[in-house]
């Protein structure tokens, strides 16, 4: 497949509404030949059990979006 015949199909899939686009994503992702690493989903479980129990028991608290991406927006302008 050519650059140009490339460029023509993301051009067509950015025109997809949202939800066909993640529909595409999903099934681009899907054919792909990974290997499926238990150990690293177990690990991901374990990992949102522990943050989860954390929220629960208050020993953590969320921060709000507006919150976050202040700090993102000056962390941001201190790298540049």
């Amino acid at each position: 497949m050519s650059s140009k015949d490339i460029s023509e199909l993301l051009k067509k899939a950015f025109a997809l509404p949202a939800e066909a686009r993640a529909a595409l994503a999903g099934s681009l992702l899907d054919s792909l030949d990974y290997q499926h690493d238990e150990n690293a989903e177990a690990a991901w479980d374990a990992e949102i059990a522990r943050r989860l129990q954390e929220l629960q028991s208050g020993s953590v608290a969320t921060v709000p979006w507006h919150e976050v991406r202040r700090r993102l927006s000056k962390f941001s302008n201190n790298r540049g």
